[in-house]
């Protein structure tokens, strides 16, 4: 049967399913996607300011690791304080929320002189990352259409890069304090901008509003989309029931199913060890190359970039799985050769300068190419896409927390390091 058209003032004839040109949401996209650069300067803030703070005397070297960590402890909170957000007062508002605790994080911490207040702004922006990872990626996937889903998506964690790469670049130049006072601009530039977008039809729908519905369509689609259509088809495939709650969740298949698959990536995600090597990486570098250590950090920032630029480019063509076996494969083999790089260099058997210089960089660069083809970008998308609209809110908080669960034992793990006498090379060899 074929499929209707629509003629437009112009006398432009229309294909009911022509998506139009995509500068709008673009922008939009962009709007949202502040709070996943926001996210990712907060990963990034720790690597070069902790070598910082030790040396100005704010944090102890133990201090240093906690602070670092403390990152988790509270985006285990603003995960589900995201979810709740989210259907209580819609997926727009919650991105503007979420700029509050970055903000508040980085002016404390710009203001700290003692060690319990940088912990305290640390702790805030981590509340403002858990909300990240459950708001920006849900608004993202319910206000794209179709053949843009799997590119926008993957710019959740692109921006995130940009945001790890401008801390580790901030941190050449500035010290802690000054660098909390800049990202702080960022934060309430979010804020701002988030304002002002549209709210997304799929959650106006679930609340019948209708009417919001197809405004919030027209303000992301081109002039000359049928969005009466395309509502009509979100509202074909909407469930207009009340949301549904946890218990629902665990003894009904189709929620509880979709809900264990995104746990378990984000779990499998957070061990391999990222979040430990993105928050010490001026640390580990130190111990590995001294003097270049920010330099070759920088480096690592860069790449990542470039790496998830072509995850972004291959995310539709290669296929989720295929790039998050790749990405595993190559993780797994550059931290074996980054834990034996260690082990050998500890008992004497690298001497070559050259070597005890790029080999660990090599690595560890190798590693981020790894994790941003594949377990980067992929799990934040998988979670938009495959959980229930009816259970996104719940659903995603239970996953958050489980990653950031996960990434907190991981990251603690390597705090005790010391005082349990396990040595980073061992750390590498279990991630």
């Amino acid at each position: 049967m074929a499929e209707k058209q629509s003629v437009i003032g112009s006398g432009r004839v229309i294909h009911s399913k022509y998506e139009g040109s995509h500068k709008k949401l673009i922008c939009v996209s962009l709007c949202a996607l502040v709070g996943a650069l926001n996210f990712g300067i907060s990963i990034g803030y720790s690597s070069p300011s902790i070598p910082s703070m030790i040396k100005r005397g704010v944090l102890s070297k133990d201090e240093g690791s906690w602070f670092g960590s403390l990152l988790t402890i509270g985006a285990l909170l603003g995960g589900p304080l995201g979810g709740w957000l989210i259907e209580k007062i819609g997926r727009k508002l919650s991105l503007t929320v979420l700029s509050v605790p970055f903000s508040a994080g980085y002016f404390i911490i710009a203001s700290a002189s003692e060690s319990y207040q940088c912990y305290f702004g640390r702790f805030l922006t981590g509340v403002g990352s858990g909300m990240v990872t459950v708001c920006v990626p849900i608004y993202i996937a319910e206000i794209s259409t179709t053949s843009m889903r799997g590119i926008l998506g993957s710019c959740v964690q692109l921006m995130i890069t940009v945001g790890i790469a401008t801390s580790y670049i901030l941190g050449m130049f500035f010290e802690w304090r000054w660098m909390a006072n800049l990202c702080i601009i960022p934060s309430i530039v979010g804020g701002f901008v988030t304002f002002f977008i549209p709210e997304t039809p799929r959650w106006l729908l679930i609340k019948n509003r209708k009417t919001d519905a197809l405004a919030s369509l027209q303000a992301l689609r081109d002039l000359h989309t049928n969005v009466i259509e395309e509502c009509r088809e979100m509202e074909d495939g909407s469930d207009p029931e009340e949301i549904v709650s946890l218990s629902e969740i665990i003894k009904k298949r189709e929620f509880f199913y979709p809900m264990m698959v995104v746990v378990f990536i984000m779990i499998f995600q957070q061990t391999s060890g990222i979040n430990a090597v993105m928050y010490f990486t001026v640390s580990i570098f130190e111990s590995a190359v001294g003097d270049f250590a920010y330099t070759a950090t920088v480096i690592v920032g860069i790449v990542q970039i470039l790496a998830t630029l072509a995850a972004v480019y291959l995310m539709d063509r290669a296929g989720r799985r295929k790039l998050l076996q790749l990405g595993g494969l190559i993780m797994a083999f550059t931290l074996f050769c980054f834990g034996l790089y260690y082990t050998l260099t500890s008992a004497g058997l690298i001497s070559n300068a050259f070597l005890k210089t790029w080999l660990p960089v090599l690595c560890l660069t190798f590693f981020i190419i790894g994790f941003s083809l594949g377990w980067g970008p992929i799990p934040s998308l998988i979670m938009s896409e495959i959980i229930p609209t009816r259970c996104k809110g719940i659903a995603g908080s239970v996953a958050v927390v489980a990653s950031w669960g996960s990434a907190f034992i991981v990251t603690s793990f390597l705090n005790l390091r010391s005082t349990k006498g396990i040595e980073l090379e061992h750390y590498l060899f279990l991630s």
